[in-house]
């Protein structure tokens, strides 16, 4: 589990991502469908890699991405890890 502080210091390095209550969430439009399925692809890859999966809503050309540990029902490093992998 992050405490506030180091959940605002990286919340700070990932523009775009914003808290939601236990979450982390970051919404993506896209210039097409394809364009946000190709996003999903990278995503799903990043995630086995890690070996933890976000949650993932594709509508049309906006992708909304929810990530947080299920296991210990909270935002951890894992989630922080992946969010800043998703924006490299």
């Amino acid at each position: 589990m992050l405490t506030e502080e180091q959940l605002a210091a990286a919340l700070a390095e990932l523009p775009g991502w914003q808290q939601d209550g236990d979450r982390l969430r970051r919404v993506f439009e896209l210039d097409s469908f394809p364009a946000a399925i190709r996003l999903v692809r990278r995503v799903a890859d990043l995630a086995e890699a890690s070996d933890h999966h976000p949650e993932i809503l594709i509508q049309y050309r906006t992708v909304t991405l929810t990530l947080w540990s299920h296991d210990k029902g909270c935002v951890t490093e894992r989630d922080t890890a992946l969010a800043r992998a998703i924006e490299s």
